[in-house]
């Protein structure tokens, strides 16, 4: 099971999925983040040891390189299929012993 952080845009169905897979998912609307700076999304997820979780590919990729020490970032191209996408992202974390400094990346298959 993973403690992931669903950023602002990501898609709700997805987030359901997850913890119907058993991940403990926040989202940033439920943490009271709403509106925050993606640099202070991945601050918040550090200071709560969660994985972010995001569609944000180009700015979370920066910031994975700028900012190594972290708990995971997931980065998933947009896929309207919800339930493909979100059993694609349950295999991508259940292959990992660990999300500690990893950039996971989900892409639409095709």
């Amino acid at each position: 099971m993973a403690k992931l952080y669903a950023d602002e845009q990501f898609p709700r169905p997805v987030v359901e999925a997850q913890r119907r897979f058993g991940h403990n998912v926040t989202t940033v609307q439920e943490a009271g983040q709403a509106g925050a700076a993606d640099p202070d999304v991945l601050t918040f997820a550090i200071a709560n040891q969660l994985t972010v979780l995001t569609q944000n590919r180009r700015d979370f990729i920066k910031l994975h390189q700028v900012n190594p020490n972290h708990d995971g970032i997931i980065v998933c191209s947009e896929n309207r299929d919800f339930l493909e996408l979100a059993q694609q992202i349950n295999e991508a974390v259940c292959h990992e012993v660990t999300l500690q400094g990893k950039l996971l990346r989900v892409s639409r298959p095709g």
